[in-house]
């Protein structure tokens, strides 16, 4: 076996998908399969700098650097072969944001991120003009807030993209998205596959209203669906990802996509009817649908597969972060104990604990940054209990992995509720999930529906790229990608279901009432505090 891989990689025919996630860069390399040969990572963390949650961009190409000589390393310590070649490579990274760039190629403002929260603004007075929900996250909501605020920056503007359209740009020169990623600057026309001429042209007239006169799609990348070409890796860009110059120029790329998109492909979530979930520092749940939405919700993200198909959003800001600082906190006190466990060791002890009875009634607020969902503006964690409540690891435990889905379910029952989407499968992915049975357990119970995790599903997103840049390579003649994934991904997949345990269920329910009522606690100590002040690193 170890032969046969090593002639693989030797001949140039493995695929790479590189994510940049919101705390790990990582690089997957597959087979004609899909299936996962090795995983190269770096690890990272956003910075809160005058008030905005950013990464430097000398940090994206130096962890870009380093997930790859990671992935390079291995493959020779493994197989005893050099990575020179590939079939294909794809990008991804974190949803939307904001980038925005000069005419020679300069970025004008530091990176905005998904996490930021101050477009409410832009958000509210776009989504009146396009009756259309504008996320605060999306690029458009943050280009129109800096009109609005009057940044000088704005009249140099020439070009404006997310994290995964830049790091594409810079391996290959092309100035294109993936139709996902794309829905996520600005609306996209379900019809066109490219950006809706209407919203363009209300939102030229905003920009005009404001004092700026644009030409709004020469400014946005070109709109690319799955499968198509978008372009080749470039001299410059072999020897900006592999300074070592063993990687060769030429190889082709597809369409750059964000986390969303690669979520539903490493899911096998891409025909209507079809939903998952993507836990880790910032969680979302997705349904593809069969027909639009009849109504307009602040709650609810409108998107496209990354073959072109619309699917709802809820997107969390907050997920597993408030869970990963209390294990760093908790591998401290080991080491001041003299035991010295490890990250895993907690993580584990601590997942398994939120499963045993528990005399506790805690309630625990995950929000390291502002939650749209819940109208909070800034993140300050918060954990409650009622003041006779027993305060034991099962009881904290639980309610801290419950933290994680608590906005998540608020959003999914306005889905339920107010649209009746019925979905016929719901999968999940992400770090909540790496330790087994656990935060599936738990993601069945808070969602009412059996949840289905693949063996890949802790790196679902770089996985989930690979795929997309295999589909580009690999694909038959007008095979969509639905079936490509059916048929040639996920028919022998080793899978795991979870049903819905119906006391767990229950339980979360109950939780749930204490954690709507508890949200004007929540809000009061956000106002307790500096919301100025630099947060604490976790």
């Amino acid at each position: 076996m170890a032969m046969d891989v090593a002639k693989l990689i030797d001949a140039g025919q493995a695929t790479l998908g590189i994510e940049l996630g919101s705390t790990r860069i990582k690089s997957v390399l597959i087979d004609q399969n899909g299936t996962l040969l090795f995983c190269g990572s770096y690890t990272w963390e956003n910075r809160w700098e005058k008030g905005i949650w950013t990464y430097r961009m000398e940090d994206v190409i130096t962890g870009l650097q380093s997930s790859y000589a990671d992935l390079a390393r291995q493959v020779r310590e493994s197989c005893g072969v050099t990575l020179r070649s590939l079939r294909a490579i794809g990008i991804s990274g974190m949803m939307h944001g904001y980038l925005p760039f000069d005419g020679a190629g300069g970025l004008l403002t530091p990176f905005r991120t998904w996490r930021n929260t101050m477009t409410a603004q832009a958000s509210h007075v776009l989504g009146q003009r396009f009756h259309f929900h504008i996320p605060q996250r999306w690029s458009i909501a943050h280009l129109g807030q800096a009109m609005l605020a009057r940044e000088a920056h704005v009249e140099s503007i020439r070009s404006l993209t997310t994290l995964a359209g830049y790091v594409h740009r810079l391996l290959s020169g092309e100035f294109v998205i993936g139709i996902c990623e794309a829905s996520g600057m600005f609306p996209v026309d379900p019809k066109t596959k490219t950006y809706d001429a209407a919203m363009v042209a209300a939102f030229e007239d905003f920009a005009k209203e404001n004092g700026y006169g644009i030409d709004l799609k020469s400014m946005l990348p070109r709109v690319l669906r799955a499968g198509e070409p978008a372009g080749v890796l470039s001299e410059a860009g072999a020897a900006l990802l592999d300074p070592t110059g063993n990687l060769l120029a030429g190889i082709p790329m597809c369409p750059p996509e964000g986390d969303g998109g690669t979520g539903m492909v490493a899911t096998n979530s891409v025909r209507p009817g079809t939903g998952n979930v993507s836990a880790g520092t910032s969680i979302f749940g997705m349904a593809v649908l069969d027909q639009p939405l009849r109504g307009v919700y602040e709650e609810l993200d409108v998107l496209s597969t990354p073959a072109g198909s619309p699917v709802v959003m809820v997107h969390c800001n907050n997920g597993t972060g408030e869970i990963d600082a209390w294990v760093s906190c908790f591998e401290q006190l080991s080491h001041a104990c003299g035991i010295s466990l490890t990250k895993t060791q907690i993580y584990d002890a601590l997942y398994h604990a939120a499963l045993e009875p528990s005399a506790g009634d805690m309630v625990v607020y995950n929000y390291l940054s502002g939650e749209h969902m819940t109208n909070v503006e800034q993140g300050v964690p918060l954990l409650m209990r009622a003041p006779g409540a027993v305060l034991d690891l099962p009881g904290f435990a639980r309610a801290l992995l419950y933290s994680t889905l608590a906005t998540l379910r608020m959003g999914m029952d306005l889905l339920r509720e107010q649209e009746a989407v019925r979905l016929t499968s719901m999968s999940a992915h992400g770090g909540l999930y790496k330790i087994p049975a656990v935060g599936q357990k738990i993601t069945a119970a808070a969602l009412r529906s059996p949840v289905t995790v693949m063996e890949t599903a802790g790196e679902g997103g770089a996985w989930g790229m690979a795929l997309l840049a295999l589909y580009m390579a690999d694909r038959g003649e007008n095979e969509s990608l639905e079936e490509y994934l059916e048929t040639r991904i996920f028919a022998t997949c080793r899978k795991r279901v979870e049903a819905v345990d119906d006391a767990l269920a229950d339980d979360f329910d109950r939780y749930m009432t204490a954690f709507r009522q508890g949200l004007a606690t929540e809000r009061g100590a956000i106002a307790a505090f500096s919301l100025g002040k630099e947060p604490s690193k976790t």
